[in-house]
């Protein structure tokens, strides 16, 4: 299975952060913003005009731990995502998920819920094909 397009540089992240579209759910926050449609670079887009790839991104501050909690914490956000948004989410948006401290406690099955609410809520959840 191919790994999902990666949101890597700040910019980007910034930029799904500024539209201002987000849940927050006791294990996670996930931020979602419709990609541009010019195929700028200046507006975040990093494929070229006219494919719509699902790119995600994860970040978790100190608030969450040490370096080994955030770590902890992003592959548990990972792996949830590999699982739910490759199969339920809108593939014209990036993503950011931002670990909260309540990542590395909480049930991976309640993880996974928390995401798949997140996408219901944001309007983003795709029944699969």
């Amino acid at each position: 299975m191919a790994q999902l397009a990666r949101l890597k540089r700040r910019q980007e992240f910034l930029a799904v952060a500024a539209s201002g579209r987000k849940f927050v759910a006791p294990g996670l926050i996930l931020q979602a913003r419709k990609q541009p449609t010019d195929g700028s670079p200046a507006a975040g887009a990093v494929d070229s005009p006219g494919t719509a790839a699902l790119r995600i991104g994860f970040t978790a501050s100190r608030k969450v731990g040490n370096a080994v909690a955030r770590n902890r914490a992003r592959r548990r956000l990972k792996s949830a995502s590999e699982t739910v948004m490759r199969a339920y989410a809108a593939a014209d948006h990036d993503y950011v998920l931002v670990a909260r401290a309540g990542t590395l406690t909480r049930a991976y099955v309640d993880l996974l819920a928390d995401l798949a609410a997140g996408l219901k809520h944001l309007k983003l959840y795709r029944t699969r094909h």
